[in-house]
C-alpha cells in the first residue's frame, strides 16, 4: 500500500500530535540537543579515550558527518512524501515492507532508550561530586538522577512548543560555552597542534569501528527533524533545511573541540582522560580562564544531560506514539493530552521504564559512568547506526516503486552511495565492539549489546507477520501515520486472540 491510500472504513483514528508548533529553529534545538555537544566533547570523547586509546576522533566526526549528509538527501527527499512521527519505522515499512519496519521500530525504541537513562547515569555520577563541593550536600549519585527524571517526566506531558523553548535556552549556552573553552585551550602552554586528531588513516586501521561508533553517539539526534514532521510549520522545507543545518553544526562544534581538547592535553592525552575522566576539558579551559569559567562549566554540562534526556523523552514518547496509533502496540499509546497535544501515554511509559532501570543500578551497586552513561550510548550509537543503514536501503526501496517528483540524484545516486559507506561503518562497528565498550572480545556485553539489537529486530518481524495474518487491517496501516487503519484493541486484541507466546 503507498502513502497517499486512503483510510478504510472503520478506522479509529487516534489523537493527533499538535501540529504548525515548530519551525526550522525549533527542530535544529531538538536535534542538537538530543547530540548534547557538551556532553559529548567533555563526557563521550574523554571516557572513550580512556576506554579505547584512540586519538582519531576529530576527523571521524567529520567522516560521519559527510556520511550522514550524503544519506540525508534521500532521507529528506523521502520526508517530502510521507510525514510521521514514527521516522525510520515509518520509512522502513514502506520502502522494505512492514515486517522489517516493525523490527526496526523495536530496535529503535532500544536504542533511544539507552541514550536516555545513560543521560541520567551521567548526569548523576558529574552531580554527586560537584554538590557535595559547592555545598556540602552529600547525596548518592541515584538521588541526582531522580531529580532530573522528574523534570524531564513533567516536560514530558506538556506542549513541545515549551520543551523546544528549554531546549533553546540551554543549547545555545552549552555551544558558547564549548566554543569560549575550546579557544582557551589553544592558548594552553602545553598545546601542540595534534595531526593524529585529523589523520584520516585512523578511519581504516584497527579500532575504525570503536572510533566511528563513538562520532556516530555524537550525532544522534540528527534525524529529529522527520520524527517532529507532523508538528512543524512546512515540513517540505523545515526537515530538510533543519537536518543540514544541524549535521554541519554539530561536525564543526565536535571536531575543532576535540582536536582542541586532544591538542592541549598533548602526549598524555590517554592517560589524562583516564584520570581525570569528564574533568580533562574542563580542567584544560580552566588553566587559562580561571575557577568561575571552571564551576559555570559544570554547570552547563549537567543541564547538557538535562537537555539531552529531554530531547530522547520526546523522540521515544512520539515512537510509541506512532506505534500505537496504527495498532503495533497497546492503541491507548496513541492517545496525546487534550491542548498540549503531548504524546501522553508513550511519555508516561518511557518515564517508567527510566525510573526502573535508575533504581535497579541503584540498588545492585552498578557504576553509573562507565556501565550507565558509556556502555548506554555507546550501545545506543550502534543500534541507531543499524538504523540509519536499513533506512538508508529502505529510501532505495520506496523511490524504486516511487520515482515521481524527485530526481535521480534524490532517488538513486546519494541513497546507494550512502547505503554503501553506513554498510561499511557498520561492519566496522560491530566488529569493533569490544574495543569500543573496553571490554575482551566475546565478553558478555560484547555479546550482548549487538544480539539484542537482532533478537528485537527478528521479534519485531515475527510480531509483523503475526498482524498480517491476524489482523489484516492493522496491518495495511503500518507506516501509514494519520492514515493508517487500525482496528479496536490493537496490540493487545490480536495478542489475545492468537497462540502467540507470551
Amino acid at each position: 500500500m503507498s502513502s497517499t491510500a486512503t483510510k478504510p472504513p472503520g478506522s479509529q483514528l487516534s489523537d493527533a500530535l499538535a501540529r504548525d508548533r515548530l519551525g526550522v529553529a525549533s527542530i535544529v534545538f531538538f536535534m542538537m540537543s538530543a547530540a548534547a555537544p557538551l556532553t559529548v566533547v567533555a563526557g563521550v570523547v574523554p571516557t572513550g579515550l580512556a576506554v579505547t586509546g584512540l586519538t582519531g576522533i576529530a576527523i571521524a566526526f567529520l567522516a560521519v558527518a559527510l556520511v550522514l549528509a550524503i544519506f540525508s538527501v534521500g532521507y529528506v527527499a523521502m520526508a517530502r512524501h510521507i510525514a510521521n512521527a514514527g521516522a525510520f519505522y515509518a520509512y522502513v515499512s514502506q520502502g522494505l515492507g512492514r515486517p522489517v519496519g516493525v523490527g526496526a521500530s523495536w530496535v529503535a525504541l532500544l536504542s533511544y532508550n539507552m541514550f536516555q537513562v545513560a543521560s541520567y547515569g551521567g548526569l548523576g555520577a558529574i552531580a554527586q561530586p560537584l554538590f557535595a563541593d559547592w555545598f556540602g550536600v552529600d547525596a548518592p549519585w541515584w538521588a541526582f538522577a531522580l531529580a532530573a527524571w522528574a523534570l524531564v517526566a513533567v516536560l514530558g506531558v506538556r506542549d513541545v512548543a515549551v520543551n523546544g523553548k528549554v531546549l533553546a535556552t540551554l543549547l545555545v549556552a552549552e555551544i558558547a560555552l564549548t566554543m569560549i573553552f575550546s579557544f582557551a585551550e589553544i592558548g594552553a602552554d602545553t598545546f601542540t597542534a595534534s595531526t593524529a586528531a585529523l589523520d584520516p588513516g585512523n578511519l581504516v586501521g584497527a579500532g575504525a569501528g570503536a572510533l566511528l561508533v563513538m562520532a556516530v553517539t555524537g550525532f544522534v539526534g540528527f534525524e529529529q527533524s522527520v520524527v517532529f514532521s507532523e508538528e512543524s510549520r512546512e515540513p517540505r522545507r523545515t526537515v530538510p533545511r533543519a537536518t543540514y543545518i544541524a549535521i554541519a553544526l554539530i561536525a564543526v562544534v565536535y571536531a575543532f573541540a576535540s582536536w582542541a581538547m586532544i591538542s592541549a592535553a598533548g602526549p598524555t592525552v590517554v592517560e589524562r582522560a583516564g584520570a581525570e575522566g569528564p574533568e580533562l576539558f574542563f580542567n584544560l579551559a580552566s588553566d587559562q580562564l580561571g575557577s568561575t569559567a571552571l564551576h559555570l562549566g559544570h554547570i552547563l554540562f549537567l543541564t547538557s544531560l538535562i537537555a539531552a534526556a529531554i530531547s530522547f523523552h520526546n523522540i521515544i514518547a512520539r515512537y510509541m506514539f506512532s506505534l500505537g496509533r496504527e495498532g503495533v502496540l497497546p492503541r491507548t499509546f496513541g492517545r496525546t493530552v487534550p491542548g498540549t497535544g503531548a504524546p501522553k501515554n508513550g511519555s508516561l511509559a518511557q518515564s517508567a521504564l527510566a525510573l526502573i532501570v535508575i533504581v535497579a543500578y541503584a540498588v545492585f551497586d552498578w557504576d553509573p559512568l562507565v556501565q550507565l552513561f558509556f556502555w548506554g550510548g555507546s550501545g545506543g550509537g550502534l543500534g541507531v547506526l543499524l538504523l540509519v543503514t536499513i533506512t538508508s536501503f529502505a529510501v532505495i526501496g520506496y523511490f524504486a516503486r516511487h520515482p515521481e517528483g524527485e530526481d535521480v540524484m534524490h532517488r538513486v545516486i546519494a541513497p546507494v552511495i550512502g547505503s554503501v559507506l553506513l554498510l561499511v561503518m557498520t561492519y566496522l562497528a560491530i566488529d569493533n565492539i569490544a574495543g569500543l565498550l573496553g571490554v575482551e572480545p566475546g565478553s558478555t556485553p560484547a555479546l550482548v549489546v549487538p544480539l539484542s539489537f537482532a533478537v528485537l529486530a527478528v521479534a519485531g518481524i515475527l510480531w509483523g507477520l503475526i498482524l498480517r495474518s491476524t489482523r489484516p487491517q492493522t496491518y495495511a496501516g503500518i507506516g501509514l501515520g494519520a492514515r493508517s487503519a487500525t482496528t479496536t484493541g490493537g496490540f493487545a486484541a490480536a495478542l489475545n486472540e492468537t497462540e502467540y507466546p507470551r
